[in-house]
């Protein structure tokens, strides 16, 4: 599989991200990907011709790996990085027609002040607000439920994240009941464990920064709401403050005008 496109299309995003996206991505990267193709690959190989049943009976090795091992966990772990990095789309599919409607007011004319040329506007970073804080706030909750559904997805299809060394099959066209050995077990489950913790730990962060961009949004409302207040006040005080330098100045001038003139 080429993720150099993935990865184009991630670290697109990832100037626009948040501190916290920022480091999603780089876990995303070095401890999913990076493993699944270098290391992980090449401890499931060709799982199947490694799945050794003690019986000759034609197809029932087939039957009894397609009842344990419904899908292959590397192909299941793809499947998961491409669900949970689709959301990432919408912000670079928002972002793109943002610059797009930029590039054509700087056709136009509207931009100039704003920008220097066109190649200034691809290079500009939006800031997380407006529709574009709803799109970016969507593609989280979206990989979270994505993240969510896959751990219990592992979880109901393999029955825990341990690789058994042996199972038991019964399944037709099986004679009786056959044992079935896995190749290398222990390996497996190490890198099961490991791939599920970094599941869980790109959980917790897309839950940190969903909180964060919700709590900046409402700090950011209640500050708005007050500060309205301020500039009526500051007005007051300069009515005031103007009112008293008035009746100081009509003082000064009726005294200056008191004294006969020379």
């Amino acid at each position: 599989m080429d993720w150099g496109t993935l990865q184009a299309i991630l670290g697109g995003v990832n100037k626009h991200s948040t501190s916290i996206g920022k480091i999603w991505l780089t876990i995303m990267f070095i401890f999913r990907v990076m493993i699944l193709v270098v290391a992980a690959e090449e401890v499931w190989g060709d799982e199947q011709n490694d799945f050794v049943c003690n019986t000759l009976q034609p197809g029932c090795k087939n039957v009894c790996y397609d009842h344990f091992f419904p899908i292959s966990h590397i192909r299941l772990w793809a499947l998961q990085l491409i669900f949970v990095s689709t959301p990432a789309l919408l912000v670079a599919m928002h972002v793109a027609y943002r610059r797009h409607e930029k590039k054509k007011q700087f056709r136009k004319g509207g931009q100039t002040c704003e920008y220097k040329d066109i190649e200034e506007i691809k290079s500009q970073r939006f800031h997380i607000q407006g529709p574009l804080w709803w799109t970016y706030t969507s593609s989280i909750f979206f990989r979270m439920i994505f993240e969510a559904l896959f751990m219990y997805a592992f979880y109901f299809m393999y029955d825990g994240f341990r690789m058994p060394r042996l199972v038991k099959c019964n399944a037709w066209p099986c004679p009786n009941t056959v044992d079935c050995f896995v190749s290398r077990p222990t390996e497996k489950t190490v890198f099961t464990i490991f791939m599920i913790a970094v599941s869980g730990i790109c959980i917790l962060l897309n839950v940190a920064e969903f909180c964060y961009l919700l709590i900046k949004v409402f700090l950011k409302k209640s500050r708005r709401a007050a500060s309205p207040r301020h500039p009526n006040h500051e007005t007051k005080e300069e009515t005031k403050q103007n009112e008293m330098n008035e009746l100081i100045s009509d003082s000064c001038h009726n005294t200056v005008s008191g004294f006969p003139s020379s």
